[in-house]
């Protein structure tokens, strides 16, 4: 006997019922959980990505748990807000609590930071498990100097006075590795934070291909290059510049070649 699909009940007047600003957040939203799936960086069902929705109220959307990155759309994003409160849930599947634990404490503590994303890719958690961290070794790597916060691992992210030290630990940056656990970036808008998560990931793809080369001494620059490229990196903390809108719409194009579904 054949089961009905989730997205089968999801409603089909959430564009009337949000704001514009909140629509154009959803949608933006919902296309970096279609990118993730199409660079394969998902882990099945779990994981999240969220994004503040527009307005006084402290309201995010986050994943329906139980749907796959490449099923999210606009219209079946869960909102909720920071205690915990489910505000509109289409789907009816409700969130991944530790999903809650961790994009409640950021969005709680810095509203400078509109969305966060947190991945478990198989060469994010690696990097999350080596001792040194991040290593700067590629021009890709030496561009988050500085800017990488490290949280250590407490078990499963359930337990809400969890928050405040994962705070703590982010402090006034935007990346954070996740020990033993995986990889989150954060940022003013989604395709900031989407531009972090995608140097990256790209950065932790690198460092292991090239830790896989078994005795192979690797090449660390001198510090005054890796200051020198610290330096020039800055233009991408704040996420206001071009580059920015620049890297988001290369992406939509790629995005959009085969997949339309995420507007709906």
């Amino acid at each position: 006997m054949s089961s009905v699909s989730p997205l089968s009940s999801v409603s089909k007047n959430v564009r009337q019922r949000v704001t514009p600003e909140e629509w154009e957040v959803r949608v933006k939203l919902a296309a970096a959980y279609r990118l993730a799936a199409l660079f394969k960086w998902t882990d099945h069902i779990y994981t999240h990505f969220s994004a503040r929705v527009p307005g006084p109220e402290e309201h995010f959307l986050i994943n329906a748990f139980g749907l796959l990155f490449d099923e999210i759309s606009a219209s079946n994003l869960v909102k909720v807000d920071i205690d915990g409160t489910i505000v509109d849930d289409p789907t009816g599947l409700g969130i991944n609590y530790a999903g809650y634990v961790i994009h409640s404490a950021i969005h709680g503590a810095r509203p400078d930071l509109q969305a966060v994303l947190h991945t478990h890719t198989r060469d994010g958690i690696a990097v999350s498990a080596q001792r040194d961290g991040l290593l700067p070794i590629s021009q890709h790597s030496i561009g988050f100097s500085g800017r990488v916060a490290y949280h250590g691992y407490e078990g499963i992210a359930l337990d809400l006075d969890e928050r405040e030290r994962l705070v703590a630990d982010l402090g006034d940056k935007s990346v954070l590795i996740l020990r033993n656990h995986g990889l989150l970036t954060a940022g003013v808008s989604v395709e900031h934070a989407f531009q972090q998560l995608h140097g990256l990931e790209r950065a932790c793809n690198i460092q292991i291909a090239a830790q896989a080369g078994g005795n192979a001494d690797l090449i660390f620059p001198p510090a005054e290059v890796v200051a020198k490229v610290e330096k020039q990196a800055e233009v991408f903390k704040s996420g206001d510049g071009p580059g920015v809108a620049r890297h988001w719409d290369a992406l939509i194009r790629q995005l959009e070649r085969t997949d339309i579904e995420y507007k709906n």
